[in-house]
């Protein structure tokens, strides 16, 4: 289904028809969730000619397929729900997954989470008020704390981070 949307994607902007993929998927699958990956490509009309890590996919976008010699390169791969770490060896462009770890269970939204506690508990400390009972207020907060969250995460430095939230009668409050 996922791969068959990808299919219709790419021919939609190629203005051809794609009959072969490479696909990627997480470091930590094993040999019987990869060779599902392929049989649904193959269900979408793909010949998938290789199934590789996404850390090594991130490693070729980087450029690093196209250094001399060898190479160890340790790959982060922070998703919204996972964290992955992959060392890699790479040696004239081939590529090898020395160790792979991670936690299925940890990624962007639990950082907001904790941003998150930590302004609901700035906030009572400072107004005396425990906003979890207003689900506006925390439905507010938590797209405040995601355009943070990618503001910060598009920039190159940072000096400071504000975030404003907006409470009830859309008055601001900063912490």
């Amino acid at each position: 289904m996922v791969l068959g949307k990808m299919k219709e994607t790419a021919e939609a902007y190629l203005g051809k028809k794609v009959t072969h993929a490479v696909v990627t998927v997480p470091a930590y699958f094993n040999d019987a969730q990869r060779q599902a990956t392929k049989d649904a490509g193959t269900i979408s009309g793909l010949v998938v000619m290789r199934i590789i890590n996404e850390p090594t996919a991130a490693a070729i976008a980087y450029g690093l397929d196209k250094k001399d010699g060898e190479k160890n390169v340790l790959v982060f791969d922070l998703g919204g729900g996972t964290f992955d770490v992959s060392l890699l060896t790479i040696d004239n462009g081939v590529f090898e997954v020395v160790a792979t770890n991670g936690d299925t269970h940890l990624g962007g939204e639990d950082f907001d989470q904790r941003v998150m506690d930590h302004f609901i508990k700035l906030y009572k400390k400072k107004k005396g008020k425990d906003i979890r009972k207003d689900n506006r207020a925390v439905q507010k907060l938590r797209r405040e704390v995601e355009k943070a969250k990618r503001a910060l995460s598009a920039s190159h430095q940072v000096c400071r981070c504000l975030i404003i939230f907006i409470y009830l009668r859309y008055r601001y409050f900063y912490f």
